[in-house]
């Protein structure tokens, strides 16, 4: 066992005394032993914390694609978005366009997209469909307010155009009954100029407002016989004589198409007919144009 035991010596510089130790081989195997453990330990642990971070680094990895896909549906959406604020917006311009009314002062403009799939890229594109969101929402509100403006108008100009349509004669007030009478010179039963139209139809046959108005007379008018006189409150009157009686009274107001007499043959008559009259600004007018609705020159002179 003589070789079983090692010395160490320590020798100073100066010569100062020598240390000398003693050491065994079991005592170099046991530190040959520990640094062995320490080093397959470092090496587990290195290998440890190497499958560590490889599984840190994939499940970023992961992280960051399940983000990229995530950005580009955004992107995608926020596109898609986009097209339809410039849909509406082009809808919109056409539909001022239509009624006339002023361009808005906010405008979708191509130019302040901002491109890229990144974080800071969709960012800005939510900031800026943001703003151009509410500037839409704004704009829809004007956009009905003004429609609601412009339909209200023409509603009541269509009401007021209709109301001076339905003041005109336009009707044959014994339904299309036959002229037997022109709006002419004739030699019978008189000889003078027929300032009406004589239209055929058999006693009692209903007699109906060729337009609406206010009676003004109704009664007995010499050789007209039984007369009704209608003020259209335009310039027009309408006369109808020769009735066998009137179912309307002074004052009243009447509508188009509305009863008002029956068919008869008094006064200067011959048989039973409708001696049918269309007065202007208080001169005899032909009335044949007026019996199948408003003439095109009369409508094209109304606002």
């Amino acid at each position: 066992m003589i070789n079983d035991r090692y010395y160490v010596k320590i020798v100073p510089q100066k010569g100062e005394t020598v240390h000398r130790f003693q050491v065994r081989r079991r005592h170099i195997y046991g530190a040959l032993g520990v640094l062995a453990l320490l080093i397959l330990g470092s090496l587990a642990f290195a290998a440890a914390t190497a499958l560590t971070a490889h599984a840190q680094v994939a499940s970023l990895r992961a992280q960051t694609d399940a983000q990229q896909r995530t950005l580009k549906q955004i992107d995608h959406q926020t596109d898609l978005l986009r097209r339809q604020l410039q849909s509406v917006q082009k809808q919109n311009l056409e539909i001022r366009a239509l009624i006339g009314a002023p361009a808005p002062k906010h405008v979708v403009q191509k130019t302040a997209w901002v491109r890229g799939v990144s974080l800071p890229a969709m960012a800005a594109r939510v900031k800026v469909l943001s703003v151009e969101g509410s500037a839409m929402a704004r704009e829809t509100v004007a956009m009905r307010r003004l429609a609601l403006h412009v339909l209200n108008i023409r509603h009541l100009r269509d009401l007021a155009r209709a109301q001076m349509v339905a003041a005109i004669p336009s009707i044959d007030p014994v339904a299309g009954a036959e002229v037997l009478g022109c709006f002419c010179y004739r030699t019978y039963p008189d000889t003078e100029f027929h300032e009406g139209v004589d239209l055929g139809a058999d006693y009692g046959d209903t007699v109906r407002a060729a337009a609406a108005g206010t009676v003004v007379a109704a009664g007995w008018d010499g050789g007209y016989g039984i007369k009704i006189d209608i003020d259209h409150g335009n310039g027009y009157h309408t006369w109808y004589a020769h009735l066998s009686h009137v179912d309307v009274r002074i004052g009243e107001h009447v509508y188009k198409g509305e009863p008002i007499a029956a068919v008869g043959s008094t006064g200067f008559s011959t048989g039973p007919h409708l001696h049918y009259q269309v007065m202007y600004d208080g001169t005899p007018v032909n009335p044949t144009p007026y019996l199948h609705g408003v003439p095109a020159n009369v409508l094209a002179k109304l606002p």
